[in-house]
């Protein structure tokens, strides 16, 4: 299974450091065969050599250049990073990332070999449409993207459930991650609102291939216990 913390706008690098090396030695100490990835803030960005992956946030499609407020690949080469977040919610919705934009970047780091985490999701409003509107849209997502690529990680993330507590039903989990495994073979992971309480529950649904985290990974004792079950599991 993978297992994926996205740290947003949090932890300083200091913190982040101190972070990554508690989830290393865990990993080390209890011999966890699952993929760790942990995306902190472009700020908090340090080199690491060991079992857990780091991988950016986001990052613009260039080596370098006139654009303002991003990194580019020289910036992640310098942490000898590969593995990439791409078409999260917050970059679509409170960002304004379109699905044009979404593929530019998805081409150019998959075109250097990274690993991609490519996010796809509804918001409330069309997942109260009903299901066949809700999966027309989750589909659009799709557009332009490689679904073959053999670096590409899928992570569905219903826009309502993030940071909100609520989350869908394990049936509902159950449901979609069945029909969206029909569009790729990727491993797919289930991200909103997953947290020490429920992660166990989700990780043993059939389809799901692991979970990404927002603010419930932010402390490193609960994401350790969310490795551990999914390492139970397997």
């Amino acid at each position: 299974m993978i297992i994926a913390a996205n740290l947003k706008t949090n932890l300083t690098r200091k913190q982040t450091e101190i972070y990554v090396n508690e989830l290393e030695d865990y990993v080390s100490k209890h011999t966890i065969s699952q993929e760790v990835l942990v995306f902190p803030a472009a700020s908090s960005l340090n080199p690491h050599a060991g079992k857990v992956i780091i991988g950016a946030q986001n990052a613009y499609a260039t080596h370098n250049g006139a654009f303002t407020g991003e990194i580019g690949l020289d910036h992640l080469e310098e942490f000898s990073i590969k593995t990439i977040l791409i078409g999260h919610s917050e970059r679509r919705h409170v960002l304004g990332e379109t699905q044009e934009a979404l593929v530019k970047k998805f081409n150019f780091y998959k075109d250097l070999g990274f690993k991609i985490v490519y996010c796809v999701g509804e918001p409330l409003e069309m997942r109260e449409a009903g299901k066949e509107t809700m999966m027309e849209y989750i589909s659009s997502q799709y557009e332009g993207i490689d679904t073959s690529y053999e670096n590409l990680i899928i992570a569905y993330e219903p826009v309502w459930a993030i940071g909100t507590g609520l989350i869908p039903t394990l049936e509902n989990i159950e449901e979609i991650h069945t029909d969206l495994k029909e569009k790729s073979i990727a491993p797919l992971l289930y991200g909103g609102s997953v947290k020490v309480t429920n992660a166990k529950e989700v990780l043993a649904l059939r389809n799901v291939d692991g979970i990404l985290v927002g603010s419930a990974a932010l402390y490193s004792e609960h994401f350790c216990s969310m490795i551990q079950y999914a390492e139970d599991l397997n």
